[in-house]
């Protein structure tokens, strides 16, 4: 059974979809048996329904769907502002839920050249994309930004397990976390797909009008593509991934002014992109 307590992590049931379950488990370790309970994420179908008309269905974490509606309406291109998100209901359905989402229809008209296929599935962050100028979206460039040192990248990175509710129960949820320097994590929402938790904390960052230059992100997941994307689109300075980055993604990021880091974990990162946002002391060169 994973670490933490039933008790620490609200179940979202006024959706009527549970974040996750508790089941009892055969667990073998070497040749020692025991049944214990063990907590299980959910993944539920979240189908995005702008105006009236399905846009697509993802699979995902039945928790902060406004935030997610809201992120990933930006972050996608479908509207400019979250003042544009004129509204965003969510519906439990007896297969999945639906969020109803209002929009000004000058930006639904437009969403014609942004169809998808309807199907997006838990890992895939463009799945469902009809051209190629859809896929591959080219944010404008982010300038300035934060400087950061090396120390508060670890620190945050420290801090970031403690943060994660949801995957100390289950062990199998993505979180993206938004820090500041001198003030650590701030913020972190989860989601079996990594980047609906980017869109969750996007969408919370636009809701709230946090100074998108004054912190950084951290996702517990490979820098692919499209989270480099989504974070570029909003002009975030810094993504750092505790795991690889794509070469999509470094290309991308080295054309959008954005500092790429992966590999950052414990006392190691390795910077790809603009490292002058990252500053180091006392380092030595091998």
């Amino acid at each position: 059974m994973t670490n933490g307590s039933a008790a620490t992590l609200p179940l979202s049931l006024e959706l009527g979809w549970p974040s996750y379950q508790q089941t009892t488990v055969d667990r073998w370790r070497g040749e020692q048996y025991s049944q214990v309970q063990d907590y299980i994420a959910e993944e539920v179908p979240i189908s995005l329904i702008y105006n009236g008309v399905p846009h697509v269905v993802m699979l995902a974490t039945p928790t902060n769907l406004e935030e997610f509606a809201l992120g990933f309406s930006i972050t996608e291109g479908i509207i400019k502002s979250p003042k544009e998100l004129l509204s965003a209901r969510v519906y439990n359905r007896s297969n999945g839920i639906e969020v109803q989402i209002k929009i000004p229809e000058q930006r639904f008209q437009c969403m014609s050249d942004k169809g998808r296929n309807l199907t997006g599935r838990t890992g895939c962050g463009l799945c469902g994309a009809s051209t190629l100028k859809q896929a591959i979206r080219q944010p404008n460039p982010v300038n300035g930004g934060l400087t950061l040192s090396a120390a508060e990248l670890r620190s945050a990175l420290t801090d970031i397990k403690q943060h994660q509710k949801l995957n100390q129960l289950t062990g199998a949820v993505h979180a993206a976390a938004w820090a500041v320097p001198g003030q650590g994590i701030l913020d972190i929402r989860e989601d079996v797909g990594r980047h609906n938790a980017l869109d969750k904390l996007i969408g919370f960052l636009l809701r709230t009008g946090k100074d998108l230059s004054a912190g950084f992100v951290i996702v517990t997941s490979r820098a692919s593509y499209e989270m480099v994307q989504k974070t570029a689109w909003v002009g975030i300075t810094l993504l750092a991934a505790i795991s690889a980055p794509t070469g999509l993604a470094i290309r991308l990021a080295n054309e959008a002014g954005l500092t790429l880091i992966g590999f950052a974990r414990d006392d190691q990162h390795v910077i790809y992109t603009h490292p002058q946002r990252l500053t180091h002391s006392n380092y030595l060169c091998d």
